[in-house]
């Protein structure tokens, strides 16, 4: 079976389980293939996606909240409703200044997200 015919089409919010990732942020993997990922992140207010950098090119929808986000050193407030895209290998963090969801898609899909399962 390849990986496409093993990935579902339609997903249900419900059906996917949270994964703590620390205190204060969660993450349910909503679906993926080899190519794409996307993910739904749950931040408390004051959470911390921590300063980092991936191969991975990545574009992440503000869904709630306000977040203080940082690319390549310079950061910027964002609310619901906004959206940012982080190339390949820059650094990048998120502060959660009011609680809310980001949504995350990656390309290529996060392996180390799925490693362990």
């Amino acid at each position: 079976m390849s990986t496409t015919e093993s990935v579902k089409v339609f997903i249900d919010n419900n059906d996917v389980p949270w994964e703590e990732v620390d205190n204060a942020v969660r993450r349910k993997i909503m679906a993926y293939d080899e190519k794409l990922m996307l993910v739904r992140v749950e931040f408390k207010t004051g959470g911390i996606g921590t300063v980092h950098q991936h191969y991975h090119s990545q574009i992440t929808h503000v869904e709630s909240g306000v977040f203080e986000v940082e690319i390549g050193g310079d950061k910027k407030v964002l609310k619901a409703g906004d959206a940012f895209y982080i190339p390949s290998n820059v650094l990048h963090g998120a502060v959660c200044l009011e609680a809310g969801v980001l949504i995350d898609v990656f390309s290529p899909m996060r392996e180390d997200f799925i490693a362990g399962k």
